[in-house]
């Protein structure tokens, strides 16, 4: 139990240390955005976030939702 624990617990700070390289090792370094917007290639293909295209349908230039709508 406790070596699965400890093995787990490895694993983990290992996947941390390498998913936080660019944060550490860059001067002022920080995370990529993962968000769809900010993504130039998707971009590019004409793709973008749900919630945008929920909004381009809709016709609503606001941001917030119809009444109607189903969370």
């Amino acid at each position: 139990m406790i070596k699965i624990f400890l093995l787990s617990v490895l694993i983990i700070a290992i996947a941390i240390a390498l998913l936080s390289i660019r944060v550490i090792l860059l001067k002022n370094g920080t995370m990529k955005s993962q968000h769809i917007k900010d993504n130039a290639y998707l971009k590019s293909k004409g793709i973008h976030c749900v919630i945008d295209q929920d909004r381009e349908e809709r016709g609503s230039g606001d941001g917030l939702a119809a009444p109607d709508a189903v969370c």
